[in-house]
């Protein structure tokens, strides 16, 4: 069809999350070493157009409230060159202790890095 395969807007939302951490000098290597995995517990997409395949595209990357305990959720939004917005999201993601499996607060390193934009 020419269009990008709708699966891969999750991986576009995952790169976003990623870059945005790591613009805050955070890595989820420097989480996991904590003892903190962050795994995804919901994602919701919305296609408003589509990506056409060698569309050079920007994932925008949010998070628009203090993450509180255990989860956080970024805003996504994606556009195509010509500024187009062609997809919205949201993905949830829970703070876990790697050896429990059980929720836990968010670490301390995020908070303190993301708090400032609060």
């Amino acid at each position: 069809m020419g269009f990008v395969y709708h699966g891969h807007y999750a991986q576009f939302y995952e790169i976003g999350r990623t870059e945005a951490l790591r613009s805050l000098g955070i890595t989820y290597k420097d989480v996991e070493a904590l003892g903190v995995i962050m795994p995804v517990v919901e994602i919701h997409t919305k296609f408003l157009r589509p990506a056409k395949y060698d569309d050079l595209i920007t994932v925008v990357t949010i998070v628009k409230e203090m993450p509180l305990h255990h989860k956080i959720i970024f805003f996504g939004e994606i556009y195509n060159e010509q500024n187009e917005l062609l997809n919205t999201g949201t993905v949830t993601l829970y703070f876990m202790n790697a050896t429990t499996m059980k929720r836990c607060n968010m670490p301390e390193m995020i908070q303190e890095r993301i708090e400032n934009f609060f």
